[in-house]
């Protein structure tokens, strides 16, 4: 974990371009033309289909054609390989966050490679450990790198994942994406019910893979609260 009693040194080392003048933290703006020491991190979060990988690629889009260059990780993607996919089609590869990963080695190797990193895309972030989240926060403070998580909330007990706690208590920024989904009854969806042999659960283990759809021996379904505490799945589709 980072030792929180002491300020981070920036150990951002961008790599000049042709006429950038070396420097790195002693510099005024980075290579990608961003003023040092602005990074931030940011949270995303919503309910299951509300659009958070699509939202996290349209991310990863909008700042590559501005000439940054970043990193796009990903776990327990639904596609169980190393890409960030969404319900509409959209996939894009990425790198599997294990949690023997650092991803302050993961930026340091990429930059030792030549490679300059300038932000970072934390796709399924709910499923990383607190002990990611803590090095998000250090590539943010310490290396002036920006990460931009992307994730549910609660699991299917309603409860917050441990890195998204941490995220919540972290981040520069934290929004629900306005996307809306909806629960069976027309109301605003708000939880993630995990549904087996037809019935909601709310015992095992905290993250199962599953999918939306109805023929998935385990599926998630979002739910008004009314309905997520109620177990009720409303009529068959």
């Amino acid at each position: 974990m980072t030792d929180h009693a002491t300020s981070p040194t920036c150990l951002a080392r961008p790599l000049p371009g042709p006429g950038d003048s070396p420097g790195g933290c002693a510099a005024a703006r980075g290579v990608d033309g961003r003023p040092l020491h602005a990074a931030a991190l940011k949270f995303f979060w919503g309910p299951m289909d509300c659009g958070k990988s699509t939202m996290a690629l349209q991310m990863n889009y909008n700042h590559s054609r501005q000439g940054r260059r970043g990193l796009v990780t990903t776990r327990i993607d639904r596609s169980l390989g190393p890409q960030v996919t969404t319900r509409i089609g959209l996939a894009h590869e990425a790198i599997e966050v294990t949690d023997e990963l650092d991803l302050r080695a993961l930026v340091r190797d990429t930059w030792a490679e030549g490679v300059r990193v300038d932000y970072l895309i934390c796709d399924e972030a709910s499923f990383y450990s607190v002990e990611h989240v803590e090095q998000m926060a250090e590539l943010v403070d310490g290396y002036d790198v920006d990460v931009y998580a992307f994730g549910l909330a609660t699991d299917f007990r309603s409860c917050l994942f441990p890195a998204v706690q941490r995220l919540f208590e972290l981040a520069d920024e934290v929004a629900r994406i306005q996307v809306e989904v909806l629960c069976w009854c027309g109301r605003e969806g708000l939880l993630n019910a995990r549904v087996v042999d037809g019935r909601v659960v709310r015992e095992g283990a905290q993250v199962v893979i599953g999918d939306t759809v109805d023929t998935a021996e385990v599926r998630y379904q979002v739910l008004c609260r009314r309905h997520y505490r109620a177990g009720e799945l409303g009529p068959r589709r």
